[in-house]
């Protein structure tokens, strides 16, 4: 019984550093990734920016888009996505 606990002494700290670990690492990893731009073209930024997310269910989510210039409504389930609308994008005041 005493092996036992010292065995778990040593090994559920080892492992609530491992887990600490990949989670550290997938956050900085994360963050290194989106500052990457995609398949930029000519101007070297990106073409595609999430705009804004609204969950409406469990599952069933609405985001707009801005892309070429233009915003773009989209409906998201876990079956896939519908374009439900677009419009050109609104130019943001800092601009």
């Amino acid at each position: 019984m005493l092996e036992y606990l010292l065995r778990l002494a040593l090994l559920l700290p080892l492992l609530a550093g491992l887990i600490w670990g990949s989670l550290w690492l997938t956050r900085t990893m994360q963050t290194r990734l989106a500052g990457q731009p995609g398949s930029a073209m000519r101007g070297g930024g990106r073409h595609l920016q999430l705009i804004e997310t609204s969950l409406i269910a469990p599952g069933v989510k609405l985001a707009v888009v801005r892309f070429r210039e233009r915003e773009i409504l989209l409906g998201l389930s876990r079956h896939g996505m519908v374009r439900l609308a677009e419009a050109p994008a609104e130019k943001p005041e800092s601009e």
